[in-house]
């Protein structure tokens, strides 16, 4: 008998990660929300709306039914963007089979609780916490789809179940190195798309090399100050899932994150910029959630708050690269 995999969500990532897995030999049920995308996948095998382009096999089946996706799977996925997680696995946790193994390759940080998406599927999952893992690197969809070579970091408290998960994830251009930083494996997801955001401002400035490089630098220090202060092992950050992530999402043109700090960075209005969207900014949302664990935390994150200003209290963003360079410097590395 052939083995099921179950993906929930349909973004770009979901199907990314649905190609993978079909790619590998595995038979796949996608759980979509958009109703249209479900026949648009069974019978063009095609996700127009989040990833055209990218044919996929028919061993991928969609559905808008949890308990069919998850029914009889041996592994679940889980890729909603962080804003509807919760909403998603609250109705997920009745029809999940307590044994099965979840996978998060959400990149967020639930706003109201300040929780990651391990830490949500721990308080309202039937599974064992064991068998809650997580899957973040630098990995563009359609370069996965693509066959390019991605490497990528799966996390689990329970190391023997990272290492029982390795193989679902190998390929001759995809593969997964293993940790039990779960909680630093998705900080750094997460918290990257934030230093992206003001990656993209400075370019679309006009600014250079230079300060791109100086953003991601230093963006990268205050992703590790919190992660410290939170719990996380700090050479995570130096890996795929923190600096690897990093420097994709701030540089790569498929990023949704840097296009969007470019675009207020050459002067348009968040609210005009998102109407024009059909996929998720995830450093958005990650913004709040990231300055508010700085304050909770008492962290000093002086990239993250100008960033949060920017995008929340209308603050110029000239202004706020002047008030970066002004603010006060100290050792590099503290």
């Amino acid at each position: 008998m052939s083995t099921k995999i179950a993906v929930i969500g349909g973004g770009s990532w979901g199907t990314g990660l649905a190609f993978l897995m079909a790619d590998r030999g595995y038979e796949v049920t996608i759980w979509v929300y958009e109703k249209e995308l479900v026949a648009n996948i069974n019978e063009q095998h095609e996700n127009l709306l989040f990833l055209p382009g990218v044919a996929l096999s028919q061993r991928i089946v969609a559905t808008s039914s949890l308990e069919e996706a998850v029914k009889g799977a041996r592994v679940v996925l889980f890729a909603v963007p962080s804003h509807l997680a919760r909403s998603v696995l609250v109705k997920l946790g009745p029809v999940l089979p307590e044994e099965t193994p979840v996978i998060s390759g959400t990149k967020g940080i639930e706003n109201d609780t300040l929780l990651l998406t391990s830490q949500i599927m721990e308080e309202v999952l039937p599974t064992s916490p064991s068998n809650i893992a997580a899957l973040s690197g630098p990995s563009f969809a359609k370069e996965v789809c693509l066959r390019q070579p991605t490497a990528v970091s799966l996390a689990a408290k329970n190391h023997d179940l990272a290492v029982r998960l390795q193989p679902f994830f190998t390929t001759p251009y995809f593969k997964a190195f293993t940790t039990t930083d779960i909680l630093g494996v998705q900080l750094g997801g997460a918290l990257k798309n934030v230093i992206a955001l003001a990656a993209g401002g400075a370019d679309g400035l006009g600014f250079g090399y230079n300060t791109r490089a100086a953003l991601i630098s230093r963006g990268l220090a205050e992703i590790i100050r919190l992660g410290q202060a939170l719990g996380a092992d700090p050479k995570t950050f130096s890996g795929l899932s923190g600096l690897g992530d990093l420097i994709l999402t701030s540089t790569g043109a498929l990023s949704r994150n840097r296009t969007v700090g470019y675009q207020i960075g050459r002067g348009m209005k968040l609210p005009d910029i998102l109407k024009d969207m059909k996929m998720v900014a995830e450093g958005l949302q990650t913004t709040r959630a990231a300055h508010d664990l700085a304050q909770k935390h008492g962290v000093r994150m002086p990239i993250v708050q100008q960033i949060y200003s920017v995008l929340f209290e209308g603050k110029n963003p000239h202004w706020a690269v002047t008030d970066l360079m002004e603010s006060a410097v100290g050792d590099e590395i503290r």
